[in-house]
C-alpha cells in the first residue's frame, strides 16, 4: 500500500512524509499511539510542521486528528469514552 498524507493525500514527492503520532506529549501517550496504531502520515512541511493548517501550527487540525484517533480507538477496541479516558487521560470528543 502506498503511503500518502492523511490530510492532503499527496504521496510525499517533494515534501517527505512524516509519521505523526496522534496522541503525543508527556505521560506515555506517544507510546500508546504506537501500540494502538494511532498515527498518520503527513507531509512534513505542508501538513505536519510548518504549513498554515499543519497539525503543529493549527489547533483545529490537531483537534480533528484527536477526534479521529479517539473514534478509531473506540471502534477498534469496542471501547467507550470512559475506557478511552482511563488509557489516554481525557476525551477529545
Amino acid at each position: 500500500m502506498e503511503r500518502k498524507c492523511f490530510l492532503c493525500g499527496r504521496n510525499g514527492n517533494g515534501d517527505p512524509l512524516d509519521k505523526h503520532h496522534i496522541f503525543g506529549g508527556t505521560g506515555g501517550n506517544r507510546a500508546l499511539s504506537e501500540k494502538y496504531g494511532l498515527y498518520v502520515y503527513l507531509c512534513r512541511n505542508r501538513c505536519h510542521i510548518y504549513g498554515k493548517g499543519a497539525v503543529h501550527q493549527n489547533a483545529r487540525t490537531m483537534q480533528f486528528l484527536h477526534e479521529y484517533g479517539q473514534k478509531k480507538w473506540m471502534d477498534e477496541n469496542n471501547g467507550t469514552i470512559e475506557d478511552f479516558i482511563k488509557i489516554f487521560g481525557r476525551s477529545y470528543l
